[in-house]
């Protein structure tokens, strides 16, 4: 029988909370990535110390979610998404004020914390309320609203750069965050009806994590959603330094070139909306993952034929981008809808993955710069290898219907 959503969320804006929530990630990343070069001259520090303004945010994302979800399932979401939100709210002015960048990366840290609880009840609130052979379709319908984030967030952030400097950016995300934390106040039910109050003891926690982690369903969804995100996590934390130091593209115009890119992402979500018309989830993950190894190796097989130009690095973005605006709504739901009483550790698990992975790539990115397209190439095409198999060979026979 088909469940339905309870009676107390009929009312309630979620889809649009839900939205709002889940664009904090990719403004965190992408509205000071314009700022980047800046901070290396400003501060006088290596390409590879900023990135840690990136990375340690990774870092921070990643540890939380093995946290926050278990807390969720235990305490409801609305309590931790607005304690979240609070010291995301503190965590932006304490970016804003940072006179050094260790300051800045420690504040960057903290404001990961937060951002990750709005992310992950965002993921189990859809589980909460939504039936889960329309989960991914709600996450989809989300999403293609989610990537205006990425378009807008590099315009605004270059056009913040130029006229006021790096700090603006965190002032932005402090008033974003606020308005966030305003709304749930004031419109976010509780929607966790099957509370666990062992979901954080250490027995209870590790019973789920042994739950989740043993299932071939999570994994067969998980995966492939890490490395689609490490792809695009690619692109979010080497472009700037790519298209501005390498390809000479002007600061002002690399909101531009990096929202050009970023459309891919919306563009995806709305082929795969009509995808999960007629066909199944896993099947339009094949199509995403397939998208992704196309973006991998036209970005190397153009750098090698010396295309260095940003239109060529926008069109392997913009591929990528489509790739992942398919398959982020199939994993996200396919990965936690075996487990109505652990979503939130499912997705807690779920994005510690994708943290890990996004870690490893911005420290790979930070490590291997080279004044050069090489390095970003090479490794997109690994990437998109590593995801187009990863559906067809670890578990082909997995399907959400």
């Amino acid at each position: 029988m088909q469940n339905q959503p309870l009676p107390q969320f009929a009312h309630a804006p979620i889809l649009v909370l839900i939205t709002a929530m889940l664009m904090m990630q990719p403004l965190s990343t992408d509205l000071y990535l314009a700022s980047l070069p800046s901070l290396v001259s400003g501060f006088e520090v290596p390409v590879s110390t900023v990135q840690l303004t990136l990375t340690l945010f990774v870092i921070g994302f990643g540890i939380a979610q093995l946290i926050i979800g278990p807390l969720s399932d235990r305490y409801g979401r609305r309590p931790v998404l607005l304690t979240g939100l609070m010291l995301y709210i503190v965590a932006s002015a304490l970016c804003g004020l940072a006179n050094s960048i260790n300051l800045l990366i420690a504040a960057r840290f903290i404001q990961a914390l937060g951002c990750c609880s709005a992310v992950i009840v965002a993921r189990a609130i859809v589980r909460d309320a939504y039936p889960p052979e329309n989960s991914a379709r709600v996450i989809a319908r989300a999403s293609t609203w989610i990537s205006i984030a990425p378009i807008i967030g590099p315009i605004l952030g270059s056009y913040l750069q130029v006229r006021f400097g790096w700090r603006a950016a965190f002032v932005a995300l402090g008033i974003f965050s606020a308005i966030v934390f305003a709304a749930s106040v004031m419109r976010l039910p509780e929607t966790n009806e099957h509370k666990n109050p062992h979901a954080t003891d250490l027995s209870g926690l590790m019973a789920n994590y042994r739950l989740v982690l043993g299932s071939r369903v999570f994994w067969s969804f998980a995966l492939p959603g890490a490395f689609s995100y490490a792809v695009i996590f690619l692109f979010i934390s080497g472009s700037s330094f790519a298209l501005i130091n390498i390809l000479n593209v002007p600061t002002q115009w690399f909101g531009y070139c990096f929202g050009l890119g970023v459309s891919g992402y919306m563009t995806g979500t709305l082929i795969c909306r009509r995808l999960l018309k007629t066909i199944s989830p896993t099947e339009a993950l094949r199509i995403g993952t397939g998208c992704s190894l196309a973006a991998g190796l036209f970005f190397l097989i153009a750098t090698i034929a010396g295309l260095a130009h940003w239109s060529m690095m926008v069109a392997a973005m913009f591929i990528a981008m489509v790739s992942h605006g398919i398959n982020f709504p199939v994993t996200q739901s396919g990965a936690v809808w075996p487990f109505p009483k652990q979503a939130g550790t499912a997705a807690g698990l779920m994005g510690a993955l994708f943290m890990l992975f996004a870690f490893l790539i911005g420290s790979l990115v930070g490590a291997t710069h080279n004044g050069t397209l090489y390095p970003m190439a090479i490794i997109a095409c690994i990437l998109g290898m590593l995801n187009f198999f990863s559906v067809r060979i670890i578990s082909p026979r997995i399907a959400i219907e």
